[in-house]
C-alpha cells in the first residue's frame, strides 16, 4: 500500500528557509508572493494491505521519526488502489 505524509511547521513556528524562499522568488521577478511556508513530503510503501493498521503504522513513524510533533504538523494520506 502506498502512502504520502505531509510535513509542516505549525502555525505561530517560524520558518527561515520559507522567508528565504520567498525572498528569491521576489528576487527572481515573482512579484506578489504574500508569503511562503516550506515542508516535507514523505512517499511510502508499506507491505500491509489493511487500511486501518497502515494508517497506524504510519502514525507511528510519523510520530517517532518523520515530524518534530513539538514544533510540525503531518497529515496521513493513504492511496488505497
Amino acid at each position: 500500500m502506498k502512502a504520502r505524509i505531509k510535513v509542516t511547521l505549525k502555525n505561530g513556528v517560524l520558518d527561515p528557509q520559507g522567508k528565504a524562499i520567498e525572498g528569491a522568488l521576489g528576487s527572481l521577478g515573482f512579484s506578489g508572493v504574500a508569503s511562503v511556508r516550506q515542508g516535507k513530503l514523505f512517499e511510502v510503501e508499506l507491505e500491509e494491505t489493511d487500511p486501518a493498521r497502515a494508517k497506524a503504522i504510519l502514525e507511528e513513524m510519523s510520530k517517532k521519526l518523520l515530524a518534530n510533533t513539538v514544533i510540525e504538523n503531518y497529515a496521513v494520506e493513504l492511496d488505497e488502489k
